[in-house]
């Protein structure tokens, strides 16, 4: 079967050039012209991704992405943005987006995107099918096809990127990780200017799922290199090393 893509974007012109090099690059390609049924489409269809621009008549951009993530069904998405709204980028990628994108952009990078979403969401499901649905270490799991965490019984709200990167170290129990390497697996190329922010993400996971962040038990850092989930025995000793 085609991967199917689902576009939602009021722009007329730049919904034809997406759909045409997204169809030209295997995809099966349907559309919205605006949010009402962009919502529509994006709830009640089976897509293997959305591409979802922010600004959009009737309902927004941001809604549809706060939709999205409340199905039990998880989809990439990839969010367009105009270039000087910051704000919402940073908020797309905190309800949940895959990634952005900014307008204008060229035809290839939104390919490569592409790409990048849709094989890093296919290595996550096959590893899943290859190891079982869910990760449990401690307190925690990790229900990866669902794309859902739990410490105990409560869900832990986490976005698209902190559970990529929490899902990673949690697959490779003592296998530390560089800031390159984590960059490269969880967000799949270079973002300029995001190697710093490997530090935030893993700071904001800590303060979800740790009981003391400034403690951690589960992500451990490796002095002078970068991080590591901790093993399943070292989790009856009380010595952490964050």
């Amino acid at each position: 079967m085609k991967t199917t893509a689902l576009v939602i974007e009021d722009d007329r012109h730049i919904a034809n050039l997406i759909t045409m090099h997204l169809t030209d690059a295997g995809l099966e390609v349907d559309t919205a012209g605006d949010g009402e049924s962009g919502l529509q489409k994006a709830v009640h269809g089976r897509f293997d991704l959305i591409v979802l621009d922010l600004m959009l008549p009737g309902v927004d951009g941001l809604s549809i992405c706060r939709s999205v993530r409340k199905q039990d069904r998880y989809v990439p998405i990839l969010v367009v943005t105009a270039r000087s709204a910051e704000m919402d980028k940073i908020t797309g990628l905190e309800l949940g987006a895959d990634d952005y994108i900014t307008k204008p952009f060229s035809p290839r990078e939104l390919v490569a995107r592409v790409h990048a979403i849709l094989r890093r969401t296919q290595e996550l499901g096959s590893t899943a099918t290859d190891a079982g649905t869910s990760i449990r270490i401690g307190d925690l799991t990790i229900d990866v096809p669902r794309h859902r965490a739990f410490r105990g019984s409560d869900e832990v709200d986490l976005t698209s990127k902190e559970f990529d990167l929490l899902t990673l170290l949690a697959r490779h129990p003592g296998q530390a990780f560089n800031r390159e390497q984590l960059l490269d697996r969880v967000w799949g190329y270079h973002h300029d200017g995001y190697s710093h922010t490997v530090n935030s993400h893993i700071n904001r996971l800590r303060a979800k799922i740790e009981i003391s962040p400034s403690q951690p038990q589960y992500i451990r850092t490796v002095w002078g290199y970068g991080y590591r989930f901790a093993e399943p025995g070292e989790f009856s000793t009380s010595r952490e090393d964050g």
